[in-house]
């Protein structure tokens, strides 16, 4: 039987989920296209930093599909024509995802997400970035877009804590962010916060932290991530020459749920566990699809009668 105090808006979930919404607001399933501009970072290039984050291998989540040889309007074209084909779906969200899809002149980021915007059937993009690579014109640019697609801005955020970012290789503070998330709000645009739970010296406190400050920002989407140790990375070679914890599959769904009992239930959950090919992932090595993972939080969340929100409440929340 249903818990009567479960929000309504969840729709028979325990959490405020992505694919709800999009059905909410489209009336049907609308999918997304990823594409592979050729951007890079600025902690790659050497502006504030080299090597990139600590843990990134594009290859990770980046489709062996995608390919930045080819121009975003081929991109797109093609991966709308195997989508629909393959899903039977006429609504696309062209999803800009490796590295930061903001680090380049407004001239260039015109023509590239024009390119996109031009395809039949697209009905807005999300623009994977960092919150140090937005200015004011670009956030005007995009604001002009918003008048006639869905426009999201997914900010790479990982932690809150500014040791954590100054470890693993980010090459921004926290304050960077808040001035980011401030700087796009009320601006008709959609905001994404990319965050990555699991980090060896953290711990559930700084998590339950980071749950609550969240809720006090202007945020529309969340997508949550496990640390996860993927090869060719600094991560990785740390790992090898000094093994550190890393979650369990159990302990990480106690984890997902202590968080997001206390997220705000307004905040859609786009993902609540990253992914990470086979082949090249190192730890942690659960041997578990997406899906499976994500069943697996949801029986949880049913057995334990809790749900997003469960302890949230506004009088606790410290306006940042």
């Amino acid at each position: 039987m249903a818990n009567p105090k479960v929000p309504k808006l969840f729709e028979g979930k325990r959490y405020n989920a992505y694919s709800t919404f999009i059905r909410g607001r489209y009336g049907q399933r609308v999918q997304k296209v990823t594409v592979d501009a050729g951007f890079t970072c600025p902690n790659r290039d050497g502006t504030v930093a080299k090597g990139g984050c600590i843990y990134c291998n594009n290859a990770s989540f980046n489709p062996p599909y995608n390919n930045a040889s080819k121009s975003i309007r081929q991109q797109v074209q093609e991966g709308v024509d195997f989508l629909k084909k393959r899903y039977g779906v006429n609504k696309f969200i062209v999803y800009f995802q490796p590295y930061s899809n903001t680090y380049a002149s407004l001239e260039l980021l015109k023509n590239l997400y024009g390119q996109a915007l031009e395809i039949e059937n697209i009905v807005g993009l999300t623009i994977g970035t960092r919150p140090d690579c937005i200015d004011t014109a670009k956030i005007k640019f995009l604001e002009d877009l918003a008048h006639t697609h869905d426009i999201t801005l997914e900010f790479g955020l990982e932690s809150m804590r500014d040791d954590t970012l100054s470890r693993i290789n980010r090459g921004h503070n926290f304050q960077t962010y808040l001035d980011a998330v401030q700087m796009a709000a009320n601006r008709n645009i959609r905001m994404c916060t990319h965050i990555i739970l699991g980090f060896p010296w953290e711990d559930i406190e700084d998590w339950l932290h980071l749950s609550e400050t969240l809720s006090s920002l202007p945020i529309d989407f969340l997508k949550i991530h496990q640390l996860h140790v993927v090869k060719n990375t600094a991560l990785a070679m740390q790992f090898k020459k000094k093994p550190f914890h890393v979650f369990s599959f159990p302990e990480f769904v106690e984890t997902v749920i202590s968080f997001i009992e206390r997220l705000s239930p307004k905040i859609i959950l786009q993902r609540l566990a990253g992914e990470a090919a086979p082949h090249i992932l190192i730890a942690p090595r659960w041997k578990m699809t997406y899906p499976e993972v994500l069943q697996g939080i949801e029986l949880q969340l049913e057995k334990k009668d809790s749900w997003q929100g469960k302890t949230f409440s506004p009088e606790n929340i410290k306006v940042i």
